[in-house]
Order: C-alpha cells, then structure tokens, then sequence
C-alpha cells in the first residue's frame, strides 16, 4: 500500500481512526464477523516493548479491519518483544524478547502461549517455516563448547521448549525453503552459503559444519560475494550478494541458485542487493552501492541514496533502476494494489517529523508500481516491520517506534480517494518493533 508525500503531523488516536478509516473495500464498506478469544476475526499484532511509563510489554491484538485497539490484554510475549515470525499457514507466531533473549510463541486460534524458547545469545532473523511448530533463528554470537568462533542457528521447539543448535559460524541471517527441510544459513564477512539439512541435525549441539562439513546435515556453498539473504521460489534460490557495500570485493549481484544441484545458474548485475521481493517473474531489489548512490532526480539534503532495481527473470536483466532512501534495506511488502514499501534500517534521517518545517524524511521509500513513481514520506525513523492486506488498500508501517497506518485508495469523508495519504498513527504505548496480520484478509 502507500504513503503520501504530506507530513506525519497529527498522530490520530486509535478511536478517532477507526470511525473515518473504514475503507480499502472497494465498496467502501465491510463488516466484521466474530473471532476467536478477541472476538476478531480481521487481527493483527504489533510488539510493544517496555518504555518508562509502562513495565509490561506484549503482543497488542489490533482490528485490521478499522484500525483500532480492542479492549482485550496484549498476548504474553516478554518485557521487551521486537522481531516477529509467523508460520506460512498463521498459526503459530512468535516474538524474540529482546530484553531476556526469549522467544514467546503462540498459537493464533486462540491468542494464547504456547510456549518458549531461550536463545544462546541476541538474533535479528528467524523463520517458521511450517505450521508444525518449529522455528529456526540465527544467533551470531552464540557460543560454541569447545570453539573459538561464535555463531549458531538454533532450532527452537515452542511445544517443549526444547533447544537444539546447529554450528555456523557468525550466522547472521537465516532463510527457509517451504517444508523446512532446507535451510540457507547467511554469516557476516563471508563469501560462503550454508545450507542446512536440520532433521538430520544430531542435538544438543551439531556441528557439522565445522568439523565434518559437506555431509548430511552442513554443506558449504563458496564463491559467492558477501550473499546476506535469498529468496526461495520452490527449487530456485535467488540469493543476494551484496558486494561492496557489505565489505566484498565486487559489485552486487543476484546469483540464481539451484537447491537441487547447489549449483549457481546464472548471475544478474544489480546496483546493489541487501533485500527482495518476488512477484511472479519480478524481483525487486534494494540495497545502497557505495558508488552508484547520487541522489539525482530528488529535492533532498541527503547526500547519500539508495537504488531499487526491477529485475525480470525471465530475460535475467534489470529493466529499470530507482533512486530511494539509503540505509540498509531489510524490510518490502507489496500492496493491494501494487504499492511497494521499502524499508531501511540506519538510513539518512531529515528534519523532525514532531517539529515539522522543511524537509522531513527518513528510511521508508514507497514505489507506485501503477504509477511508476517514487514517493519518499514525510516520516522519520528506522523501518521494523510492513504489512500490507490483500482486500483493504492499507498498509500499517512499524518506524521509528510508532505504527502508522498508510492507504492509497478507498472513501475518506464520502469522497473516493486514490492518491498517498497518511491516516495517522495506531496510539500503542511503548516501542513498535514489527507487525504482523494473523487472518489472511
């Protein structure tokens, strides 16, 4: 969905939202039938963590279907939830508690506890990639017995509890094929993949990959360039190799990789290549070069931009290039109807949304795909979390904190709408770290 290029100047409170922001039906209307313990049959969740006007934190259970707060308790999730995960078919998902480097599952048909994990160490990727019940987070400093390196993807088993852990060294991001069997494991500072067999992983402690690699459960994959994240389409892996920009000696690209044969099929040149997103024969990637990163064709004070590139696989070329915010791209989510969000991390923040006056902008660029425009909202912050809904032309955006709510057509005031508009801001107390919908809607 989409953002305006009008500034974030009035946070509106959840009530006042959710009597006027009733659209993204076509017909501008809806209704909402009876769920489970909510009573919602249209949720979402956001991670609220702790601030010093509030000592709980949790899973906040919102109304995806007219934005508001329910008066239902937050799901149980730690003091400090941030990083969310979810099961493909959403009913199970969890949330990494920062503060005591847990991670809190539940089941979603009845929003509550399942159970909990405690990881070796902090973790800023993890995966469920069936509904079975079992998770998998890379934890780049987890110690090892007996090694002198640091680095692990643990196996997290929300029924029992039960924690097993695979060695790899730096694991710094992790990524799965649909049934789980196969894992693609990224390490900081490597021009290795690690793939993964964990139903063969031998617990507690597995390491394969260090002293017996290549085998059943570890094979090491070389020759790539500084590759930080794949996305998997059945036997095809397009993994990302970021290249300069993450420290590597050459250009990114996008190396197309067979999980069959574990061998790489071709490359495609990209500008630069930290996160994707796939849409039928399209992937759009996003990264910042170090040296293709002018912001030209943008009234900006930032010095330093960002590029997103529209790659068509089937003639493996990159068809067109844009200038977006910079920062590390970690974060895409495509709207309805055809809005793409991108997201950043520690990107070039402008002005002071809170203030207002001049430029305001920050890690969150919005590509209208219809349209074929860039739109660069008038917000501030770190980008956590993009969920975007398949029947309301919405998109809730977790930065700097805040949820906002953004839409791009619908009815506002009886009138039809069909440009950027920012409605305002989901008021949850605490930190926002990421958003997740449970009810496919």
């Amino acid at each position: 969905m989409s953002l305006g290029a009008r500034r974030l100047k009035k946070h509106i409170p959840a009530l006042a939202v959710g009597l006027w922001i009733t659209l993204g039906f076509v017909a501008c209307g809806g209704s909402s039938k009876a769920g489970p313990a909510s009573g919602l049959s249209n949720r979402v969740l956001a991670s609220q963590g702790v601030t010093t006007n509030q000592t709980f934190g949790g899973l906040v259970i919102i109304n995806g279907l007219n934005d508001t707060l329910p008066r239902v308790a937050p799901v149980g999730a730690g003091s400090s939830p941030g990083l969310m995960a979810i099961s493909p078919t959403r009913n199970i998902v969890a949330a990494f508690d920062t503060s005591s480097n847990t991670v809190f599952a539940s089941d979603t048909s009845t929003e509550k506890a399942v159970g909990n994990v405690h990881l070796p160490g902090l973790t800023n990727s993890m995966v469920i990639p069936t509904a079975a019940g079992i998770g998998y987070a890379a934890v780049p400093n987890a110690v090892i017995d007996g090694f002198s390196f640091l680095g692990a993807v643990a196996v997290m088993n929300f029924a029992t509890g039960g924690l097993a852990t695979i060695a790899v060294p730096s694991a710094q991001t992790v990524v799965s094929n649909s049934t789980g069997t196969q894992l693609l494991v990224f390490s900081n500072d490597s021009d290795s993949m690690t793939i993964l067999s964990p139903g063969a992983a031998v617990p507690p402690v597995d390491t394969s990959c260090i002293s017996t690699p290549n085998d059943s459960v570890c094979t090491i994959i070389p020759g790539f360039n500084r590759p930080v994240y794949a996305v998997i389409n059945g036997t095809t892996a397009y993994v990302l190799n970021c290249g300069l920009q993450c420290g590597g000696t050459q250009p990114a690209s996008v190396a197309i990789f067979n999980l069959n044969t574990l061998t790489v099929t071709d490359t495609i040149p990209v500008d630069a290549a930290t996160y994707a997103l796939l849409n039928g024969s399209t992937l759009y990637v996003a990264g910042t070069s170090p040296t293709n990163n002018a912001c030209t064709g943008q009234k900006t004070a930032a010095t330093t931009c960002g590029r997103l590139d529209v790659v068509d696989l089937n003639s493996g070329t990159v068809t067109a290039s844009y200038v977006i915010t910079d920062g590390y791209h970690w974060r895409m989510d495509l709207g309805a109807n055809g809005q793409l969000f991108v997201g950043a991390r520690n990107c070039t923040n402008i002005g002071n949304v809170n203030i207002g006056g001049g430029e305001i902008r920050g890690c969150l660029t919005i590509f209208d795909s219809v349209n074929i425009k860039i739109i660069i909202p008038g917000d501030n912050g770190d980008v956590d979390g993009l969920q975007s809904f398949t029947s309301r032309f919405i998109t809730y955006v977790a930065k700097g904190g805040n949820l906002r709510v953004y839409t791009t057509y619908g009815c506002r005031d009886g009138l039809l709408i069909n440009d950027f508009v920012p409605f305002g801001t989901i008021n949850i107390v605490g930190y926002v770290g990421d958003i997740k919908a449970i009810d496919f809607f």
